[in-house]
């Protein structure tokens, strides 16, 4: 089996600049998977934090099961994120230096299993965000003129 998208991060990429991404699991309830599966998923405003020596993905908004009942858990719980623990070492060295936090990326199924791309990113200053958007338009013009001049042909 392949992987499923479930919901990307679009913003994350804009607001920070990734330097390293790593694949997990994650823990869910079973109305959780279930609301996964429907793409009722927000990953806008969440981040990763660590306690204990364990990943937590906080803010994430997985939205209660249509048909769920009483068994729905609160939509912005603190989830626990799945790694091995010299990966996790390896990214409290890095949290704790200057400026970098952790964010999710990306959430998707692969086998059949819930994963999260978390991507250790950087804040961009206001100046960056600037030119990624200018860099950005230009491409797009770029291409826009590069497809008007192959169709005189």
């Amino acid at each position: 089996m392949g992987e499923k998208l479930i919901c990307q991060n679009k913003k994350a990429r804009f607001h920070y600049s990734i330097e390293d991404s790593m694949e997990g699991g994650i823990c869910l309830l079973g109305t959780e998977v279930k609301s996964l599966r429907e793409g009722k998923v927000n990953l806008g405003d969440s981040y990763g934090t660590i306690k204990n020596g364990e990943i937590f993905l906080v803010d994430a908004h997985i939205s209660p099961y249509s048909h769920g009942n009483r068994s729905n858990s609160d939509p912005l719980r603190t989830r626990k994120l799945l790694f091995h623990k010299r990966e996790i070492r390896r990214l409290i060295g890095k949290v704790q230096e200057k400026g970098f936090t952790l964010i999710p990326l990306r959430l998707y199924f692969s086998s059949g299993k819930a994963k999260v791309e978390l991507g250790l990113a950087k804040g961009k200053k206001l100046f960056d965000k600037r030119e990624t958007l200018k860099r950005k338009t230009m491409q797009r013009e770029m291409e826009r003129g590069r497809k008007g001049f192959d169709g005189d042909r």
